[in-house]
Protein backbone atom coordinates (compact mmCIF):
# COMPACT_ATOMS: atom_id res chain seq x y z
CA UNK A 1 0.00 0.00 0.00
CA UNK A 2 1.38 3.64 -0.95
CA UNK A 3 2.52 5.36 2.38
CA UNK A 4 3.19 9.14 2.52
CA UNK A 5 6.84 7.96 3.66
CA UNK A 6 9.40 4.95 3.89
CA UNK A 7 11.68 4.77 6.65
CA UNK A 8 15.33 3.70 4.61
CA UNK A 9 17.42 4.50 7.54
CA UNK A 10 16.66 4.62 11.55
CA UNK A 11 15.41 8.13 11.98
CA UNK A 12 15.50 8.65 7.48
CA UNK A 13 12.39 9.33 5.69
CA UNK A 14 12.19 9.33 2.17
CA UNK A 15 8.72 11.34 0.96
CA UNK A 16 6.88 10.64 -1.47
CA UNK A 17 4.21 12.24 -3.61
CA UNK A 18 1.41 12.14 -1.40
CA UNK A 19 3.22 14.37 0.75
CA UNK A 20 2.89 17.20 -1.98
CA UNK A 21 1.12 20.53 -1.34
CA UNK A 22 -0.57 23.15 -2.81
CA UNK A 23 2.36 26.23 -3.13
CA UNK A 24 5.03 23.94 -4.97
CA UNK A 25 4.88 20.69 -6.93
CA UNK A 26 8.87 19.78 -5.12
CA UNK A 27 7.32 20.75 -1.51
CA UNK A 28 5.41 18.46 0.93
CA UNK A 29 1.97 20.09 2.65
CA UNK A 30 3.08 20.69 6.19
CA UNK A 31 0.70 17.79 7.40
CA UNK A 32 2.33 14.93 6.82
CA UNK A 33 5.62 16.31 8.39
CA UNK A 34 4.02 17.66 11.37
CA UNK A 35 2.80 13.84 11.87
CA UNK A 36 5.83 12.33 11.34
CA UNK A 37 7.36 14.55 13.82
CA UNK A 38 4.39 13.44 16.33
CA UNK A 39 5.77 10.37 15.34
CA UNK A 40 9.16 10.89 16.53
CA UNK A 41 7.95 12.32 19.98
CA UNK A 42 5.16 9.57 20.66
CA UNK A 43 8.34 7.25 20.67
CA UNK A 44 10.69 9.33 22.47
CA UNK A 45 8.11 9.41 25.49
CA UNK A 46 9.40 8.10 28.89
CA UNK A 47 7.14 5.30 30.04
CA UNK A 48 4.16 6.07 31.37
CA UNK A 49 3.74 9.45 29.59
CA UNK A 50 0.94 8.94 27.18
CA UNK A 51 -1.17 11.86 25.94
CA UNK A 52 0.12 14.82 23.41
CA UNK A 53 -0.81 17.37 25.27
CA UNK A 54 1.03 20.15 22.92
CA UNK A 55 3.03 20.28 19.40
CA UNK A 56 4.25 23.42 18.57
CA UNK A 57 6.31 23.36 14.48
CA UNK A 58 7.62 26.22 14.01
CA UNK A 59 8.26 25.70 9.85
CA UNK A 60 11.61 27.66 8.63
CA UNK A 61 11.52 26.72 4.95
CA UNK A 62 9.41 24.19 2.73
CA UNK A 63 9.77 20.35 3.25
CA UNK A 64 11.03 18.86 0.04
CA UNK A 65 9.54 15.81 -1.45
CA UNK A 66 12.66 13.69 -0.50
CA UNK A 67 14.85 12.58 2.24
CA UNK A 68 14.23 14.09 5.71
CA UNK A 69 15.56 12.95 9.37
CA UNK A 70 13.96 13.91 13.13
CA UNK A 71 16.48 14.54 15.87
CA UNK A 72 14.84 14.63 19.34
CA UNK A 73 15.71 15.53 22.71
CA UNK A 74 14.47 15.23 26.31
CA UNK A 75 14.40 18.84 27.88
CA UNK A 76 12.67 17.74 31.20
CA UNK A 77 10.91 14.82 32.84
CA UNK A 78 8.91 15.12 36.18
CA UNK A 79 6.14 13.70 37.58
CA UNK A 80 3.40 14.18 35.24
CA UNK A 81 4.67 15.67 32.25
CA UNK A 82 7.58 15.85 30.16
CA UNK A 83 9.21 18.44 27.35
CA UNK A 84 10.94 17.35 24.07
CA UNK A 85 12.45 19.07 21.29
CA UNK A 86 13.84 18.38 17.94
CA UNK A 87 14.52 19.42 14.49
CA UNK A 88 13.22 18.17 11.22
CA UNK A 89 16.44 17.66 8.12
CA UNK A 90 16.74 17.77 4.48
CA UNK A 91 20.27 17.18 3.69
CA UNK A 92 21.86 20.12 5.32
CA UNK A 93 19.00 22.37 5.98
CA UNK A 94 16.74 22.79 9.11
CA UNK A 95 13.33 22.73 7.77
CA UNK A 96 11.58 23.11 11.26
CA UNK A 97 11.93 22.67 14.97
CA UNK A 98 9.33 21.43 17.54
CA UNK A 99 8.43 21.67 21.31
CA UNK A 100 6.08 18.79 22.53
CA UNK A 101 4.75 18.23 25.76
CA UNK A 102 3.64 14.49 26.49
CA UNK A 103 1.89 14.23 29.65
CA UNK A 104 0.70 11.06 32.26
CA UNK A 105 -3.09 10.11 32.17
CA UNK A 106 -4.89 8.71 34.84
CA UNK A 107 -8.52 7.69 35.42
CA UNK A 108 -10.57 10.87 36.80
CA UNK A 109 -14.17 10.94 35.54
CA UNK A 110 -15.57 14.70 35.18
CA UNK A 111 -18.06 15.12 37.54
CA UNK A 112 -21.64 14.81 36.45
CA UNK A 113 -22.90 18.42 35.77
CA UNK A 114 -19.35 20.31 35.33
CA UNK A 115 -20.46 23.20 33.23
CA UNK A 116 -19.21 23.28 29.97
CA UNK A 117 -19.18 19.26 30.17
CA UNK A 118 -19.72 16.72 28.00
CA UNK A 119 -17.62 18.58 25.15
CA UNK A 120 -19.70 20.48 22.21
CA UNK A 121 -20.01 18.15 19.08
CA UNK A 122 -18.62 19.31 15.44
CA UNK A 123 -20.82 20.75 13.92
CA UNK A 124 -22.42 17.45 11.96
CA UNK A 125 -21.39 14.04 12.23
CA UNK A 126 -19.52 12.26 9.51
CA UNK A 127 -22.70 10.31 8.43
CA UNK A 128 -24.02 13.51 8.07
CA UNK A 129 -21.15 14.90 6.12
CA UNK A 130 -21.38 14.76 2.12
CA UNK A 131 -18.25 13.64 0.22
CA UNK A 132 -16.06 16.40 -1.42
CA UNK A 133 -13.12 16.62 -3.31
CA UNK A 134 -9.71 18.32 -1.74
CA UNK A 135 -8.52 19.99 -5.04
CA UNK A 136 -5.27 21.71 -5.56
CA UNK A 137 -4.80 23.31 -9.08
CA UNK A 138 -2.35 22.13 -10.77
CA UNK A 139 -1.07 19.14 -8.57
CA UNK A 140 -1.83 15.71 -9.96
CA UNK A 141 -0.91 13.70 -6.76
CA UNK A 142 -0.31 15.20 -3.68
CA UNK A 143 -2.27 15.46 0.08
CA UNK A 144 -5.76 15.51 -1.25
CA UNK A 145 -4.76 11.60 -2.49
CA UNK A 146 -3.72 11.09 1.16
CA UNK A 147 -7.08 11.78 3.12
CA UNK A 148 -10.65 11.87 2.47
CA UNK A 149 -13.15 14.70 3.33
CA UNK A 150 -16.13 15.05 3.79
CA UNK A 151 -18.21 19.12 5.05
CA UNK A 152 -19.57 19.53 8.11
CA UNK A 153 -20.25 23.37 7.76
CA UNK A 154 -19.33 25.50 4.71
CA UNK A 155 -17.26 25.26 1.86
CA UNK A 156 -14.03 24.63 1.11
CA UNK A 157 -11.93 28.26 0.12
CA UNK A 158 -15.21 29.97 1.12
CA UNK A 159 -14.38 31.55 4.60
CA UNK A 160 -15.22 29.54 7.89
CA UNK A 161 -15.70 25.90 7.21
CA UNK A 162 -15.63 22.53 9.44
CA UNK A 163 -15.11 19.42 7.55
CA UNK A 164 -14.08 15.70 8.51
CA UNK A 165 -11.04 14.49 7.75
CA UNK A 166 -9.63 10.70 6.94
CA UNK A 167 -5.98 9.19 6.37
CA UNK A 168 -6.51 6.44 3.45
CA UNK A 169 -2.94 5.62 2.96
CA UNK A 170 0.00 4.78 6.36
CA UNK A 171 1.70 8.13 7.46
CA UNK A 172 4.90 5.86 7.29
CA UNK A 173 4.88 2.24 5.25
CA UNK A 174 3.64 -0.85 7.07
CA UNK A 175 2.36 1.33 10.47
CA UNK A 176 -0.86 2.07 11.24
CA UNK A 177 -1.18 6.16 11.85
CA UNK A 178 -1.33 6.99 15.74
CA UNK A 179 -5.04 8.73 16.33
CA UNK A 180 -2.25 11.71 17.54
CA UNK A 181 -0.55 11.39 14.19
CA UNK A 182 -4.10 11.60 12.22
CA UNK A 183 -4.80 14.72 14.03
CA UNK A 184 -1.53 16.41 12.84
CA UNK A 185 -2.02 14.85 9.26
CA UNK A 186 -5.31 17.21 9.37
CA UNK A 187 -4.72 19.93 11.50
CA UNK A 188 -2.26 21.67 9.67
CA UNK A 189 -4.94 22.17 6.97
CA UNK A 190 -7.03 25.05 8.95
CA UNK A 191 -6.03 27.91 6.65
CA UNK A 192 -6.51 25.75 3.70
CA UNK A 193 -10.23 24.80 4.10
CA UNK A 194 -11.17 28.33 5.55
CA UNK A 195 -9.47 30.61 2.60
CA UNK A 196 -10.54 33.64 2.18
CA UNK A 197 -8.70 34.88 -0.85
CA UNK A 198 -7.86 33.88 -3.97
CA UNK A 199 -5.48 31.01 -4.62
CA UNK A 200 -4.64 32.37 -7.69
CA UNK A 201 -3.66 35.84 -6.33
CA UNK A 202 -2.24 35.19 -3.00
CA UNK A 203 -0.01 32.88 -0.78
CA UNK A 204 -1.07 32.58 2.79
CA UNK A 205 1.29 29.92 3.96
CA UNK A 206 2.02 28.89 7.53
CA UNK A 207 5.39 30.02 9.85
CA UNK A 208 3.88 27.41 12.26
CA UNK A 209 1.39 24.95 13.92
CA UNK A 210 0.76 24.44 17.45
CA UNK A 211 -1.57 21.57 18.08
CA UNK A 212 -3.12 21.53 21.73
CA UNK A 213 -5.30 17.86 23.23
CA UNK A 214 -7.58 17.76 26.19
CA UNK A 215 -8.78 14.62 24.98
CA UNK A 216 -6.99 11.27 23.47
CA UNK A 217 -8.06 11.09 20.28
CA UNK A 218 -10.27 7.95 19.21
CA UNK A 219 -11.31 6.48 15.73
CA UNK A 220 -10.14 7.52 12.00
CA UNK A 221 -11.90 10.78 11.52
CA UNK A 222 -10.69 13.97 12.51
CA UNK A 223 -12.65 17.18 11.91
CA UNK A 224 -11.94 21.01 11.63
CA UNK A 225 -13.54 23.76 12.22
CA UNK A 226 -11.63 26.70 10.76
CA UNK A 227 -11.87 29.87 10.18
CA UNK A 228 -8.61 32.72 8.99
CA UNK A 229 -8.33 36.34 10.10
CA UNK A 230 -5.90 39.17 8.49
CA UNK A 231 -5.47 42.48 9.61
CA UNK A 232 -4.76 43.67 6.38
CA UNK A 233 -0.61 44.11 7.00
CA UNK A 234 0.43 40.89 5.56
CA UNK A 235 0.07 38.91 8.61
CA UNK A 236 -3.01 36.30 9.62
CA UNK A 237 -4.30 33.84 12.02
CA UNK A 238 -5.77 30.46 11.37
CA UNK A 239 -7.61 28.63 14.24
CA UNK A 240 -9.31 25.62 14.53
CA UNK A 241 -11.12 23.51 16.83
CA UNK A 242 -10.30 19.80 16.73
CA UNK A 243 -13.14 17.31 17.05
CA UNK A 244 -13.27 13.51 16.88
CA UNK A 245 -16.60 11.12 16.21
CA UNK A 246 -17.32 12.35 20.44
CA UNK A 247 -16.77 15.78 20.30
CA UNK A 248 -14.33 18.26 20.85
CA UNK A 249 -10.76 17.21 21.43
CA UNK A 250 -8.50 20.42 21.30
CA UNK A 251 -7.43 23.46 19.27
CA UNK A 252 -4.75 24.07 16.52
CA UNK A 253 -3.55 27.76 15.77
CA UNK A 254 -1.59 28.62 12.51
CA UNK A 255 0.33 31.95 12.54
CA UNK A 256 0.07 33.26 8.39
CA UNK A 257 2.40 34.99 6.28
CA UNK A 258 0.46 36.80 3.68
CA UNK A 259 1.69 37.67 0.39
CA UNK A 260 0.51 38.71 -3.35
CA UNK A 261 1.82 36.40 -5.99
CA UNK A 262 4.27 37.39 -8.68
CA UNK A 263 2.73 37.97 -12.31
Amino acid sequence: MEAAYSEVAEGVFRAGPLTRGPWHPDHQHAGPPSALICRAVERAAAEGLTHLGRLTVNLFRPAPIGDCRIETAEDYLGRNAGHYSGRLLAGDKEIARFTALMQREDDLPIPAGAPGHPPPQAPRSVSESPPVAFPFPGVDLGYPDLVENRIAAGEFFSGPCAAWFRMKHPLVKGEQPSPYQRVAVAADSGNGISAVLDFGKYVFVNCDLTINLFCRPEGDWICLEARSLFSGNGCGLAESALYDERGLIGRATQSLAVRRRSP
